[in-house]
């Protein structure tokens, strides 16, 4: 935790532009899924930037690593409900939302394992 702010780490900008793409990507399901599967990814994609900042600012490496788990959690969540939406709504285009988020959980998931080490 060596930079002044969790909003210059790449992981955090990120996911910042997931929650984008996912907000994005479900304005295109059916009004029917508003308080289903579009409210359900958006809270997941919310979370994981989310929690990558309030961990980055507890300023204790433990505290930090639970929160970088949770955001993967987060991340498998959205994984998962990506699959569903595409059995659902197969006329979407997804792969960019799909492409960011691999990204995003190969970020953390090194991330996490790095800090484990000095842990």
């Amino acid at each position: 935790m060596y930079l002044e702010s969790y909003k210059k780490l790449i992981v955090w900008q990120k996911s910042i532009e997931l929650v984008k793409k996912v907000y994005i990507l479900t304005s295109n399901f059916p009004q029917s899924e508003l308080y289903g599967i579009t409210s359900q990814m958006r809270r997941a994609a919310i979370s994981i930037p989310s929690n990558i900042a309030e961990g980055y600012s507890r300023k204790n490496l433990k505290e930090y690593l639970q929160f970088l788990r949770i955001s993967y959690g987060s991340s498998t969540e959205l994984e998962t409900q990506l699959i569903i939406a595409k059995d659902l709504y197969k006329n979407i285009h997804y792969k960019p939302t799909e492409e960011l988020l691999e990204e995003v959980l190969k970020m953390l998931n090194v991330m996490i394992n790095k800090l484990e080490n000095k842990n």
